[in-house]
């Protein structure tokens, strides 16, 4: 095992996983919330200024978990005076999975999009990119065909959101049959959203990136703090462009850990039963040789524990970190071993990797990456 940093201690964070609340407090529960015809029915989790709204702008903020908000509340005004607080995000705590599910409002084990690469019949999909190592993806694997569910409960919701991002095979799969308003520069975000709820928009969606690629470009520092100040000006100006009755609602898909470059090997005996991985650095699936699934946890188990859950797939889909019910399709794009990391270290596939280092990962279930804010202000 290699050495870590100094910024990495041992046995500071709690042992037990922050499990999703599917049933409660949860990001998969806000679009149906919002979309339901009878307001008076929303969940007493939902911010009580969205309850009472006649509109409501959903902003989701990539990558702002909870506890690093609540450190920087200084640093972010507007979204320190809203009403709300702390829901978890879903498993693996990811942006693929965890906007599938506020957009569709399913749980990972139903909409199958279960992770930022995930087994397709011996395909490693990529998610985000929609590719696989031979390349583009979307023909193999047609985004409406991995993902078949409709989102915003099949509605046509306009979308606000980065004007590149329209038409990727992600975007197909998980904001298909919405009307997209694409954006260039962050100023034109609240532009947009203006303009759609003065001209009636029940329900706006509007997506936001800035914060998780600065942490994972940069990680927690001057850059992350400026970016944070950066949002929370976009918060306010959002405010200002409600109308009377009208209500902003802030929420994120996933928090994040400083990692930096703890980043760990598998352990050889762990690499000679496995034939391939998935996943992501700490949520790293490993796929066991024929008929080493039983051997793979064991070595998994004692080379790793001291820094990750090891949790057999079996042990994950009755645990019910994917939801209630996970079917065979979905199973099979699922590892047999998950190394989900529990200290601030990543798990390295050399197959997994961008145009830089990651420095704050995102992916396992400590409660700096499952908890996310859910803050609500409306205008009078």
């Amino acid at each position: 095992m290699e050495v870590l940093d100094s910024r990495c201690t041992v046995n500071t964070i709690s042992l037990r996983p922050t499990l999703p609340d599917y049933a409660g407090p949860n990001v998969r529960g806000i679009t149906p919330a919002l979309l339901s015809p009878r307001r008076a029915t929303m969940p007493s989790w939902i911010p009580v200024d969205v309850r009472q709204a006649e509109q409501v702008v959903l902003l989701v903020v990539d990558g702002l978990g909870w506890e690093q908000l609540q450190d920087r509340l200084h640093l972010a005004p507007a979204m320190a005076a809203m009403n709300g607080g702390p829901i978890t995000t879903v498993a693996p705590s990811t942006t693929a999975t965890a906007l599938t599910s506020i957009t569709t409002g399913l749980t990972p084990g139903e909409h199958g999009l279960i992770g930022y690469r995930f087994d397709l019949s011996g395909d490693i999909l990529n998610v985000l990119r929609w590719n696989t190592p031979t390349g583009d993806a979307r023909r193999a694997h047609e985004p409406s065909t991995v993902q078949p569910f409709m989102p915003f409960l099949g509605q046509s919701v306009p979308v606000v959101s980065k004007s590149e991002l329209e038409g990727s095979g992600f975007t197909t799969a998980h904001l298909r049959g919405s009307r997209p308003h694409g954006w260039r520069t962050m100023s034109n975000l609240p532009v947009i959203v203006g303009e759609l709820l003065r001209a009636g928009e029940r329900v706006v969606y509007a997506y936001y990136d800035g914060i998780d690629k600065v942490a994972h470009e940069r990680g927690f520092g001057p850059f992350y703090d400026a970016e944070v100040r950066a949002a929370d000006r976009l918060v306010a100006d959002l405010v200002d462009v409600l109308p009377a009755g009208a209500a902003l609602l802030v929420t994120a898909d996933h928090g994040q850990v400083h990692v930096g470059t703890n980043t760990l090997r598998p352990a050889p005996e762990v690499q000679r039963l496995t034939r391939s991985s998935s996943g992501e650095g700490r949520f790293r699936w490993l796929h066991a040789r024929h008929g080493s699934a039983a051997d793979l946890l064991a070595a998994a188990t004692e080379a790793h524990s001291d820094v990750a859950w090891v949790v057999s797939r079996a042990e994950i889909i009755e645990q019910g970190w994917f939801g209630p019910v996970v079917s065979p399709p979905v199973a099979a794009r699922l590892g047999d071993v998950a190394l989900v990391a529990r200290e601030p270290v990543s798990f390295d596939d050399p197959a997994d990797s961008g145009p830089y280092p990651l420095v704050c990962r995102h992916g396992s279930l400590t409660s700096a990456e499952m908890l996310v804010p859910l803050l609500g202000v409306r205008a009078d």
